[in-house]
């Protein structure tokens, strides 16, 4: 009797995919905890530098996004056709000089522009390429792997107390440059780990031959095997309730995560009385629980119905911010910082492993790629509408309760957003029989 055990005793070595897991992380850590959690700490000293307002700075941030809605179908189409490995090479380099690039700015058109480029960049390598990559190499383990992934994006957070440091010791100047160097020294290195899809290496996703594992299922368990996956072109996806639905909420979920990455320190150090210092030990303390939330939500991904999870994730995420909002000590700040930082580590990998769910593997990044043209507007209006109220009020209240209830209502929209009928489940049309011929006689053979 051929046993599941025994088809993972085969397996000497690691499954490669874990290898791509592992480069994921530390490409990641790169890209967020240099740039992207650690953009709050710029834009606190760039405006004591320079007298920039929140706005002007909440722009370059909001530009970013922009690009990665436009790029995204492109970048779509450049993993299709070149491999994630070939496309985030590219982008590390951009990402690197571009670090290299912004330690030179002097006015704001310049920071706008190297800014794009370090947009561009980090688009082009990370994220995207490396859940490209998971989609191919994963399948009933799919959620877990990105979960652990993910991690690479809230350990990034770990470093951004390093980077406050960097800047109150070293200037802002000196850590870009630095930055720079070990972007490229250390990013290009774990780009070379990364591979497109198994079965061009002899392997199969999850490590694991499907004929094989039919047969062992068969053997072992009188309980149906799963349905296989459905393929969706990119069209036929575009044609489906699930995904505006997904994608909707997805850009909801953003427009708050980007506003809190941009204005959180700048809120606890200028209307809560909180030190830089502080500050980034918030922001340190709330991704460890994200991180928490990715690997915990990965592994209950793969087990319970990721709709519901997405759902329950957007309605803590209103919650914790409305509680931020009307903070008066410590303990609100705290309830914030776990709440937002479980809600986003969960709903991360739960939520691309569900759109690979409803659309397949094969055209997921094209399907991504198009999905990100609407996520951009959350990611880029958040910090502006933010900032914007912050600039006219004087505080982040009103701004973070409207945010808050945005995203409670927005839980509705992962509610509804059910599994599409596969197109090749769908029913066809039979063609009308053709016309009989003037005085022909229906044939009665078989």
């Amino acid at each position: 009797m051929l046993k599941v055990e025994q088809l993972r005793a085969r397996r000497q070595n690691v499954f490669y995919g874990w290898w791509i897991v592992g480069a994921g992380i530390g490409v990641q850590v790169l890209l967020t905890g240099l740039l992207m959690q650690a953009f709050g700490v710029y834009v606190s000293v760039l405006q004591a530098d320079f007298g920039w307002s929140k706005t002007a700075l909440s722009g370059a941030f909001s530009l970013q996004r922009i690009e990665s809605g436009i790029l995204g179908p492109a970048q779509g189409w450049l993993l299709t056709r070149f491999g994630p490995r070939n496309v985030m090479r590219f982008g590390i380099v951009m990402f690197g000089v571009g670090f290299l690039l912004f330690s030179q700015v002097n006015d704001l058109l310049q920071f706008y522009l190297v800014f794009m480029i370090m947009a561009v960049g980090a688009s082009l390598g990370g994220f995207m390429a490396v859940i490209t990559a998971l989609v191919n190499w994963f399948d009933r383990r799919r959620s877990t792997a990105m979960g652990i992934a993910y991690t690479g994006l809230s350990l990034g957070g770990l470093v951004v107390p390093l980077v406050a440091w960097s800047l109150d010791s070293l200037g802002w100047r000196t850590t870009a440059v630095i930055s720079g160097v070990l972007v490229l020294t250390l990013g290009l290195p774990l780009t070379q780990l990364i591979r497109t899809r198994p079965e061009d290496y002899g392997e199969y996703p999850d490590g694991i031959d499907p004929a094989m594992r039919r047969r062992a299922h068969a053997t072992e368990s009188d309980e149906p095997e799963a349905a296989p996956e459905p393929e969706f072109t990119a069209r036929e996806a575009l044609r489906t309730r699930a995904f505006w639905f997904i994608s909707l909420g997805h850009g909801v979920a953003v427009l708050m995560v980007s506003a809190v990455m941009v204005h959180l320190v700048l809120d606890l150090n200028e209307e809560l009385g909180y030190s830089l210092q502080t500050a980034a030990l918030i922001v340190a303390l709330m991704t460890l629980l994200q991180t928490a939330g990715q690997v915990g939500g990965g592994f209950l991904g793969d087990r319970f119905n990721k709709r519901l999870m997405l759902t329950a994730t957007m309605i803590g995420h209103g919650s914790a911010i409305i509680v931020l909002a009307f903070a008066t000590n410590f303990a609100m700040v705290l309830f914030f910082a776990v709440v937002h930082g479980l809600a986003w580590g969960v709903r991360g990998p739960i939520l691309h492993s569900y759109r690979a769910e409803c659309f397949g593997r094969e055209s997921f990044a094209q399907v991504l790629g198009f999905s990100s043209m609407i996520v951009m507007f959350g990611m880029t209006l958040g910090p502006l509408f933010a900032g914007f109220l912050a600039d006219r009020t004087g505080d982040y209240q009103l701004a973070f309760v409207i945010l808050g209830v945005i995203a409670c209502l927005g839980s509705l929209l992962f509610a509804f957003a059910t599994k599409p009928t596969p197109p090749s489940a769908q029913p066809v049309e039979p063609l009308a029989p053709l016309p009989a011929m003037p005085g022909s006689e229906p044939s009665l053979q078989p």
